[in-house]
């Protein structure tokens, strides 16, 4: 194990799952009214290791770093070239005069 003084640089993603109790809502239904879910704090997130509600303060760096990823995946996702719209994008030379030939 590495030794280590003070607090560390930079937060780790920590696994994180939806409550099992309150299926991620962060409420449950009670007889007349919609409840807070005391398993997660209303938030509707646990730790996945201990199945644990995890504390506000963790919890909303957590979250941030897990969309931060998200729409970093997404915006991967929308620059990746290929499919159908990649032939719209670029010139095929087949059509009359060599312009662009599409098929539609």
């Amino acid at each position: 194990m590495k030794k280590q003084h003070g607090p560390a640089f930079r937060r780790e993603l920590k696994p994180l799952m939806e409550c099992s109790i309150c299926r991620g809502a962060g409420s449950t239904e009670g007889v007349f009214h919609r409840l807070d879910c005391l398993a997660c704090n209303a938030s509707g997130w646990v730790c996945r290791a201990t199945g644990d509600a995890v504390p506000l303060e963790e919890l909303v760096p957590q979250l941030s770093m897990k969309l931060r990823n998200a729409t970093d995946e997404l915006a991967r996702a929308r620059r990746a070239h290929g499919g159908p719209h990649g032939q719209y994008e670029r010139n095929n030379r087949r059509g009359a005069g060599g312009t662009n030939y599409t098929c539609d």
